[in-house]
């Protein structure tokens, strides 16, 4: 009894689990060419997945113009025609389907926090992105993130993999993609010269329009990631090995805590002359703030490197190398350096130091549904700053405190049920379905449980006899809560807004400690308009430590201008000694 001819079929398969190549007698119809799976993905891809392009166009008004729409269609003619000249390259059995499903899949999260928070797309983003946490995630998840990916990503992914593709021979296959790639290289070519014109002037007029193109935003930005090892050096160079402590040996040791904030705005705190009194606790300390102080970045990933680095934000983005940063030199001059992390890392400025997390503790009241209130960082600090080396806390202690802060979007998460003096509060991820009132009553609170926090830390601090104590609190950059239909934080620095560039910077010293250094608050409060930034971050902690050396810059030292020369009290006393026991063929005076 013989076969039927179908059942013997050869059933080839392909990384999709269709048919690969159509076999011998069956109808060709049932297969397509990859070039039409390609063009269908890229139009997808230019149109519907790049909504957030085309409603930014619209608020430019610029559908309205002569020949908006024109253009518009250009526009999408173009991201399809580069989509599908790289994709081209890559149209091979086993890598088409997986490419294309790639780029639908990052296209929906694109395209959903785009359209969600107004955030772009750039390498600082995709930053962001790559070293956020479980925490961060959750916070950012919800059903319009879930409806979002689903018809944008995971809809397009099904149909994709559902559609059978005649690859044909790899000596085929490879003429066939030089040609696709030649053709939609040679249909751009002609696109854009045929709008040259109104395309060139609305990308210099806009320069944000470039980080909305979706999904090409996210590749050229991986691709500037992946670049940046050939960029720079992975040897990292040291820094301030001639670094010492000009601190007068007959004196107490010096305690200083830097304060990390998180997604702190300046304007928003009362003691910058903010209509609400968002930090009453710290108006009852005798603390300073800068109200003129701005940040290196508008990510914690950019921001926190760049602050802690002695290069500023200029020389920073564009080293050739990586160096080592404040707390290394702080090191080298022989103090004790402890890092306490109550968020996603220390961005790998304490690498070198002793550290620990408190982001995941159990504590009934601190850490309620696994997340940590930034008051468990005080909890066990005297233990912990007892563990370090006892010959180097003899020099001095620099405590850093990592907040978790006022993080969003989930803002009401950052402030316990004591602190929510604002109401109503937004209470949801979905930032643009808040009134305005409710999201900064959010936001306010959390501002709110900073104050509280802080002024903890100065109550610590006095605790310490056996130093003397001060306290630094500057956030890492800023936020937007709506202005201009922005949410969040991390647009590109040259055309962020100010909010999200603009910093709190709060100096705290106890009276032993201002006495010695001269740094006081009633003379910090006379420059309390003075413009500083992240650039000035490491040369004052350095000078405020009265640690010196070669990488110490007085001019950038934003308390030098308060403070006595940190060498005048050892002068002193090393004058007075070599008195009382000259060296060999000298005469004490």
């Amino acid at each position: 009894m013989s076969v039927p001819v179908a059942h013997r079929m050869p059933l080839l398969l392909d990384a999709g689990g269709a048919h690969a190549v159509p076999p011998a007698g069956t109808s060709p119809r049932a297969f397509a060419h990859p070039g039409w799976i390609i063009l269908a993905a890229s139009f997808w891809l230019a149109t519907a997945a790049n909504l957030p392009l085309w409603l930014a166009l619209r608020e430019l008004a610029l559908f309205e113009r002569s020949g908006g729409w024109l253009f518009a269609v250009s526009f999408g003619l173009i991201i399809a025609a580069s989509l599908a000249c790289v994709v081209s390259v890559l149209a091979w059995r086993w890598t088409l389907k997986p490419v294309l499903a790639l780029l639908l899949v990052a296209s929906s999260f694109g395209a959903h926090f785009m359209l969600a928070y107004h955030v772009v797309i750039d390498s600082a983003m995709l930053t962001n992105a790559l070293q956020t946490n479980p925490r961060e995630v959750r916070d950012l998840l919800g059903p319009r993130f879930f409806a979002s990916v689903g018809l944008l990503g995971v809809l397009p992914c099904v149909a994709l993999w559902r559609w059978r593709v005649d690859y044909g021979r790899w000596q085929r296959r490879a003429v066939h993609n030089f040609l696709q790639a030649g053709a939609a290289l040679l249909a751009l070519v002609v696109l854009v010269l045929a709008s040259f014109s109104p395309l060139a002037s609305t990308m210099r007029n806009h320069k944000e329009l470039r980080y909305l193109v979706n999904p090409l935003n996210a590749v050229y930005a991986l691709g500037k990631l992946a670049g940046r090892p050939l960029q720079r050096s992975d040897v990292l160079q040291p820094l301030g090995l001639d670094a010492r402590v000009a601190w007068p040996p007959s004196a107490r040791p010096p305690l200083l805590v830097l304060v990390l904030g998180e997604t702190g705005r300046s304007g928003n705190f009362g003691l910058n002359g903010y209509g609400r009194d968002t930090t009453p606790e710290l108006a009852r300390r005798d603390v300073a703030s800068f109200r003129n102080a701005w940040s290196c970045g508008t990510s914690t990933a950019a921001s926190v490197p760049c602050m802690f680095s002695n290069l500023g934000r200029t020389g920073f983005d564009a080293r050739k190398h990586d160096t080592e940063g404040l707390l290394d030199v702080v090191q080298h001059a022989g103090m004790a350096v402890l890092w306490v992390d109550n968020q996603s890392g220390c961005k790998g400025v304490c690498d070198r130091v002793s550290s620990v997390s408190t982001a995941n503790l159990a504590d009934p009241q601190l850490c309620p549904g696994g997340e940590c209130y930034d008051g468990i960082m005080l909890e066990g600090l005297d233990e912990r700053m007892a563990a370090l080396p006892p010959e180097r806390r003899a020099r001095g202690v620099v405590i850093v405190l990592h907040q978790m802060g006022s993080h969003g979007p989930a803002y009401h998460q950052r402030s316990p049920a004591a602190f929510k003096r604002f109401v109503p509060e937004c209470t949801g991820n979905d930032l643009q379905a808040c009134s305005g009132e409710a999201l900064v009553n959010a936001y306010d609170n959390s501002i709110a449980y900073t104050d509280h926090f802080l002024s903890g830390t100065i109550a610590w601090l006095g605790k310490q006899h056996a130093y003397e104590t001060a306290m630094v609190y500057v956030a890492d950059h800023g936020e937007s809560l709506g202005e201009n239909n922005l949410y969040l934080h991390g647009m590109p620095y040259v055309l962020a807004p100010d909010v999200q560039k603009r910093v709190p910077w709060i100096t705290w010293t106890s009276a032993a400690f201002a006495q010695r250094r001269g740094v006081t608050s009633a003379c910090l409060r006379g420059e309390a308009d003075r413009p500083v930034s992240h650039d000035n971050y490491f040369h004052s902690v350095l000078g405020l430590l009265a640690v010196q050396g070669s990488v110490y810059r007085r001019s950038l030292d934003v308390y030098a201008s308060c403070a006595t020369s940190p060498t005048d009290e050892v002068a002193g006393t090393a004058a007075m000694l070599a008195r009382l026991d000259p060296k060999p063929g000298k005469r004490a005076d």
